[in-house]
């Protein structure tokens, strides 16, 4: 575990020095919405069972846009599911396929507070986001969880420039 801890921050770093020696302009951000998480429970003989539960999310982010089209998007969410919480890090790279129409696409890294033994997982994170005037978007996203107890996730919000 340690292992791969080092690992993901070393690889972050790189990452990050070599965004930031590439950036052409920063702007930041909070966004905030619902969130429906599907859990896999296995039914005693009946097989798997797909159970959902429904939340909220809140938290910001930073866009550091590499070119006209290009930019790379890290943010940090609190999400809360009844009971169940955790923070949510998606590392996007983001590309204008449209105008005012973006996909995002990365790593997310996940820390669960009270819910799992390993309580640090890596995901994958696809989202779109539709640019409504140019300080408040409406995106989408959907959390793929890799592991058998890494739950997926569908969020539905708004972003707002500051």
């Amino acid at each position: 575990m340690k292992k791969r801890l080092i690992l993901v921050i070393v690889t972050l770093t790189l990452t990050n020095l070599l965004a930031f020696s590439q950036v052409k302009k920063v702007d930041f951000g909070i966004k905030g919405g619902l969130n429906l998480t599907f859990f896999n429970v296995e039914q005693a003989d009946f097989g798997p069972n797909a159970r959902s539960e429904t939340g909220y999310y809140a938290g910001a982010y930073v866009d550091f846009e590499i070119d006209e089209f290009l930019s790379i998007q890290p943010e940090l969410l609190y999400v809360g599911l009844n009971d169940f919480r955790f923070l949510n890090a998606p590392i996007y790279a983001k590309y204008e396929v449209a105008d005012k129409f973006n996909l995002m696409v990365g790593p997310s890294l996940n820390y669960f507070f009270d819910f799992f033994t390993d309580k640090f997982k890596v995901r994958g994170d696809l989202s779109a986001a539709y640019q409504i005037t140019p300080a408040l978007n409406a995106h989408i996203k959907y959390t793929l969880g890799f592991e058998v107890l890494a739950p997926n996730g569908l969020f539905f919000g708004l972003g707002l420039k500051l």
